[in-house]
């Protein structure tokens, strides 16, 4: 048997190659809006690289100089890194009802508690928690808060210095006891704190360099340097050269997969070829 005269006279379709599918218009415009795409991550890769390295790092003992606490926080807001532990001055008036313990509070790897206080500041006028000493036992801290309670003056002006440490979070209490804190947590000293008035609340406390009511020091160590490169930053930049890549490869599957489809679409016209006998 031989091929039939018609089939003889119909013109040879010679298959695209992958390199004239992806010249055609419609892939030149998709690859033109991947590159937009990759720019914009590359960009934001670069943004977060510039900030992975601090370029200008506190010096040496920057937090053990005491700085008014208005140059270093803003009540209702948070802490940035560099300034978590700095030392600070404040002044206000201490508020007697608003003596609380918290719980869980360790002074050299001993377990024990602290008497907090509630200091309303002036400079900018706003409520702030302030750990004023440690005591190794329950009874010995509820008899320290109540005598606090009992002999402070509202009236009267005080100055503290103390290193300011970001919230540690709350947490629910024990179910052994709902009323106690285990965490020094501004926003859990808030909701016991019997005279809030309309004030400002730091999100911070401090931790008091003299103790108060015969109460021990209260361990704070300076905060330690660190790098001055954040590697959290680096790895954010790392992910947005990945996602500029695989733009580009998405582009190239998706045309790599049309060149694909339109060969079997070729090969499904043509058909199965005949034979010659």
């Amino acid at each position: 048997m031989v091929s039939s005269p018609a089939s003889d006279d119909l013109p040879e379709v010679f298959p695209p190659t992958l390199r004239e599918v992806m010249l055609r218009g419609r892939w030149i415009a998709m690859l033109l809006l991947c590159l937009a795409v990759a720019a914009v991550f590359a960009w934001l890769g670069q943004w977060q690289l510039a900030r992975a390295i601090d370029t200008a790092p506190r010096e040496e003992g920057a937090t053990e100089q005491v700085m008014p606490i208005r140059d270093v926080a803003v009540p209702g807001e948070y802490l940035t890194d560099p300034l978590i532990g700095q030392r600070v001055e404040v002044s206000g008036t201490l508020v007697p009802s608003d003596f609380v313990v918290v719980a869980s509070r360790y002074n050299g790897g001993v377990e024990g508690y602290w008497v907090t206080a509630h200091l309303r500041a002036v400079d900018p006028d706003a409520s702030l928690a302030v750990a004023v000493g440690w005591a190794a036992s329950r009874d010995d801290a509820d008899a320290v808060a109540e005598a606090l309670a009992r002999s402070t003056d509202p009236n009267e002006a005080v100055t503290l210095t103390g290193r300011i440490v970001a919230d540690e979070g709350p947490v629910p209490p024990p179910k052994s006891d709902p009323w106690e804190i285990t965490r020094m947590s501004p926003a859990a000293l808030l909701s016991r704190w019997q005279d809030i008035g309309d004030t400002d609340v730091y999100r911070q406390f401090v931790v008091a360099d003299d103790p108060m009511g015969g109460l021990a020091d209260i361990d704070s160590p300076a905060p330690d340097a660190g790098s001055s490169v954040n590697w959290l930053n680096i790895f954010y930049a790392a992910e947005w050269v990945i996602f500029a890549g695989f733009a580009f490869y998405l582009w190239y599957r998706l045309a790599k997969d049309a060149w694909e489809k339109e060969l079997e679409e070729l090969e499904e016209l043509e058909g199965p070829q005949p034979v010659d006998a």
